[in-house]
């Protein structure tokens, strides 16, 4: 297991790449294989219930289906906060009580078993070494997770909470405009 399972990449503000533009990345696993983890704050228009009805009975609020990153965009994936994540079947802890759910559990009982639950559509992935090779290049900042992060209702202003909340020099990142030549 690799430092960044179980934590948060934050896009640097001039990241170039419109995919990860402000993003804040949940690692799910780090292998020498490679990395794979979900986007947090790309909420789309589609409501859980049209893509996978059912699940829209767990949904936290507002009940949308997020972006998970560009690969196999096809993909659910669905995070939640487990009321009893001790050896709960079909919950792959992450951090805390959060972590990854089977989508193959039954959506009302996934209901009652989880507190908080967000599902995802694709997923961000990086081969082996790559990931590394972008952390020497300075692309992400690596910071602690809460299992909180996840469910926060406003997709777009999680960038700046995640920075403001790490305080020094990259809390006054939180503030960078996202065109600097207009400022």
């Amino acid at each position: 297991m690799f430092a960044t399972t179980g934590r948060l990449l934050v896009a640097e503000p001039m990241l170039g790449d419109s995919n990860f533009d402000r993003t804040v990345v949940l690692v799910i696993q780090h292998t020498a294989e490679g990395a794979l983890g979900l986007v947090l704050n790309r909420p789309t228009d589609v409501l859980v219930a049209e893509a996978l009805p059912g699940w829209e009975v767990p949904a936290t609020d507002p009940g949308l289906l997020h972006i998970g990153g560009p690969v196999q965009e096809q993909s659910g994936w669905c995070l939640a906060r487990a009321r009893q994540p001790a050896g709960r079947a079909g919950f792959a802890p992450i951090v805390g009580d959060l972590g990854l759910v089977d989508l193959d559990v039954d959506p009302l009982e996934a209901a009652t078993a989880f507190h908080a639950t967000r599902l995802y559509a694709g997923y961000s992935g990086w081969g082996a070494g790559q990931l590394e090779q972008e952390l020497a290049q300075d692309v992400w900042f690596v910071v602690d997770a809460t299992p909180d992060d996840a469910f926060q209702p406003d997709g777009a202003a999680l960038w700046k909470r995640i920075l403001a909340r790490q305080g020094g020099p990259l809390a006054r990142l939180a503030h960078f405009p996202p065109d600097p030549s207009l400022n």
